[in-house]
C-alpha cells in the first residue's frame, strides 16, 4: 500500500502520553510515510522506540504553533497529513482503510466530548488542501486550543466529513478553565447565519497592542453571522500594530487608519464618521469575541426599543498569563436607569453597543479636560447618553474582557474617584 500519510504530533507535555500516540501509529503504518513532533523548546521529549517511520522533532518558532504548522506543511509531500494533539491517541478499533477521503471531501473530522460539551477536530486532511488554507498564528487566536476548531470553523460543511471512535485521549481535563473555553470552542461550529436587520459594525481603537490586537480583529471574521464593517484606528502606537493591521484593509469591509496618539476618545471619534451601519460595538483592542456575537447581538437589537440607545450584557473575564490565559468569572450585568446607577456600577459596562444615531447626535465620545479625555471614554459617553436616552441590558455573554499588566485602565484606578468628581 502506498504510504501517503505525514502524522503530526503538537502539545504533548508527557513522555508517556507521547509514547501511547506514537506507538498507536502502529495501526496506519502501512500509510505511514514520516511523523512530525512539534515541541516547546523547552521540554523536547523523545521516543526510543525503534520506528519503521521516520521521526523529525521540530521546534515550535516562537511559541506559535499555527505559524510553525503552515512553515512544516510547506515542505511536506505526502497526500495527507494527520493531526493529533495533548492527549491523542489513535483508537485500537481503527482500520487503516478507515482513513479515507473520497472527491470532493477535504477533511475528515471527529469530535472530543467533554460532559456536555462537544468539540470538533480535523483528523485527516488532504495536504493540497492544506497548504491553500493556512492555520492562524497564536497572536490571531485566544488561546493554543482554539487552533484547531477556528480553522475548522472556516472549512466549506460539504467538503467534511466526520467519523466517530477514530480518536482517543489519554484523560479529560475538567478544570473550570478548559470547560470555560471549549464552551467558546463550541461556537466556532454554529451554522452560518445573515440577517439583513440591524445592521452592526465593531470599532477598534489601539495603542500598542501589537500583541494582542489581531486576535480582536480576527474574532470578528470568525463570526457565525458577519459584521458590516469592522473599523479600526491605530492611535500612533510606537509597536508594529498599525503595520499587522494594515494587513487585513480590504478599503471595504474592513478600514485599517492611523494618526497620532490622541487618547481613545479622539481615536474613536476619528472612526464615527466612516460609520454606516444602525448600530456599532466598541471592541477593546485586547478583548475578543465569542463567534456567535453577532448573531447574538443582532437578536436583541432586533427588539430594541427606539429611545433606547445602549444594549449591553455580560462580560467573561480572563486573566493573561505568560502563554495563555486563566478564567476568572462571568460578570453579570445590572440595569441602569439613570445616573446614580451608572456611577455605582462595577465598570466596564459591556459590552457596549450603541446606537450610531444616538451617538452621533450626541458629538461621539466626550473629550474631556481630565488626562486630556485619554481616559474612560467609556463612563464619559455614557454619561453622556443616560440624559436622553435609556440603556437596555440583556443576560447574553459574548465578549471576553483579557486582564493583563499592560492595561492602561489597571494601572490608574487610583484616578477613578478624581475622574467620577468631573463629571455633571
Amino acid at each position: 500500500m502506498l504510504k501517503d500519510i505525514t502524522a503530526i504530533l503538537i502539545h504533548y507535555k508527557d513522555q508517556a502520553v507521547l509514547n501511547k500516540a506514537l506507538t498507536s501509529l502502529e495501526k496506519i503504518t502501512s500509510r505511514l510515510k514520516s511523523i512530525i513532533v512539534l515541541q516547546e523548546r523547552e521540554n523536547p521529549l523523545r521516543h526510543e522506540y525503534n520506528w519503521s517511520a521516520p521521526i523529525q522533532y521540530i521546534p515550535i518558532e516562537g511559541n506559535d504553533v499555527g505559524e510553525t504548522m503552515n512553515h512544516t506543511i510547506d515542505r511536506i509531500n505526502s497526500s495527507y497529513v494527520l493531526f493529533l494533539q495533548e492527549t491523542d491517541y489513535l483508537s485500537p478499533t481503527i482500520h487503516v482503510d478507515s482513513l479515507q477521503l473520497s472527491e470532493p471531501t477535504a477533511v475528515l473530522g471527529t469530535s472530543y466530548h467533554n460532559q456536555n460539551i462537544v468539540i470538533h477536530h480535523p483528523l485527516l486532511v488532504r495536504t493540497s488542501f492544506l497548504k491553500k488554507q493556512p492555520f492562524l498564528s497564536n497572536r490571531q487566536l485566544p488561546f493554543n486550543e482554539a487552533l484547531f476548531p477556528a480553522w475548522l470553523s472556516d472549512v466549506e460543511n460539504s467538503i467534511i466529513s466526520f467519523k466517530e471512535d477514530l480518536v482517543r485521549r489519554t484523560r479529560k481535563n475538567t478544570s473550570t478553565t478548559t470547560l470555560e473555553k471549549q464552551k467558546v470552542l463550541q461556537k466556532y461550529q454554529f451554522e452560518k447565519t445573515n440577517t439583513n436587520h440591524p445592521s452592526l459594525s465593531v470599532v477598534i481603537s489601539t495603542y500598542n497592542m501589537e500583541k494582542y490586537v489581531e486576535t480582536a480583529v480576527v474574532s470578528c471574521f470568525l463570526q457565525n453571522e458577519q459584521l458590516d464593517q469592522i473599523l479600526i484606528m491605530d492611535d500612533g502606537s510606537t509597536d508594529n500594530s498599525y503595520r499587522r493591521l494594515k494587513c487585513w484593509d480590504d478599503g471595504k469591509h474592513v478600514m485599517a487608519f492611523t494618526k497620532h496618539n490622541g487618547g481613545k476618545a479622539r481615536a474613536l471619534n476619528a472612526l464615527l464618521p466612516h460609520v454606516t451601519s444602525e448600530f456599532v460595538l466598541e471592541l477593546d483592542a485586547d478583548d475578543w469575541l465569542d463567534s456567535d456575537a453577532v448573531s447574538v447581538i443582532k437578536k436583541q437589537l432586533s427588539q430594541l426599543p427606539e429611545d433606547v440607545s445602549v444594549l449591553y450584557g455580560n462580560l467573561r473575564k480572563w486573566k493573561q498569563l505568560t502563554e495563555d490565559v486563566l478564567f476568572k468569572r462571568v460578570a453579570k450585568g445590572t440595569h441602569v436607569r439613570g445616573k446614580d446607577d451608572l456611577l455605582s456600577y462595577r465598570f466596564p459596562l459591556g459590552p457596549r453597543i450603541y446606537r450610531t444615531s444616538s451617538l452621533k447626535s450626541e458629538g461621539g465620545f466626550p473629550v474631556i479636560p481630565f488626562e486630556n479625555g485619554r481616559m474612560y471614554e467609556d463612563v464619559s459617553v455614557l454619561n453622556r447618553l443616560i440624559k436622553n436616552f435609556r440603556f437596555q441590558y440583556h443576560d447574553f455573554s459574548v465578549y471576553n474582557v483579557r486582564e493583563h499588566k499592560e492595561s492602561i485602565t489597571k494601572s490608574n484606578l487610583s484616578n477613578w474617584n478624581d475622574f467620577i468628581k468631573t463629571l455633571k
